[in-house]
């Protein structure tokens, strides 16, 4: 059966993601240029077939989380989270130990198959599951038999809506790797990182 290009990397768990907040740098800024899509991209995006319950299933089976991000040409923060957010190695190590991340085109038009099975342009897809402005990025569930017969909108447990700066970035994926969202709101979660942060004599604000 074919198989997706397998990416690896090293990872950074949430112990090592705390001391280097720590240090109090700033986030990297990379001179960046969009590909031949017209979309910015990382080369450890997952390379997908578009078949969703796959992509879930085959995360799934590497221990990892999987999560679609929605983006479109021209989009200035689309451009900010690949230039700042995942250019900060504290971010981008975080989530490809932890996550296989799909991009997906607002306005595009490969053909993609939902959870529930049907197939629909991207672009019908961004419509389907609400999707009106980028960069959004959306969670779904570790376990594959928790989307069996559900469309993405009813699938996902969890919606990143628009640019969140390096700190709140992070924290929403360790709040997704911990299944937090299970019994506490994200601002919640958030306050409590900085309450653990601050009780290590760390200025969470700093980064």
């Amino acid at each position: 059966m074919l198989t997706r290009r397998q990416f690896s990397t090293g990872a950074l768990g949430l112990g090592g993601a705390l001391a280097l907040v720590g240090r109090a740098r700033a986030a990297g800024k990379a001179e960046i240029e969009p590909g031949a899509s017209g979309l910015y991209t990382q080369p450890w995006f997952l390379e997908s077939f578009l078949e969703l319950s796959d992509d879930l299933a085959e995360a799934a089976g590497k221990g990892k989380n999987f999560a679609v991000i929605w983006e479109q040409k021209g989009c200035p923060y689309c451009r900010e989270t690949h230039r700042v957010n995942f250019a900060d190695e504290r971010i981008s190590s975080y989530i490809t130990a932890n996550f296989e991340l799909l991009q997906l085109d607002l306005w595009g038009s490969r053909k993609v198959t939902d959870f529930d099975g049907k197939e629909m342009e991207e672009r019908e897809l961004a419509q389907r599951w609400n999707v009106v402005f980028t960069p959004t990025i959306v969670f779904f569930p570790a376990d594959p038999k928790a989307v069996e017969g559900k469309d993405g909108r009813g699938a996902e447990v969890v919606r990143m809506p628009g640019y969140f700066r390096p700190f709140h970035f992070l924290t929403m994926f360790q709040y997704v790797r911990e299944r937090r969202y299970e019994d506490l709101a994200f601002q919640k979660y958030l306050q409590e990182k900085f309450a653990e942060l601050q009780a290590k004599g760390i200025e969470p604000d700093v980064w």
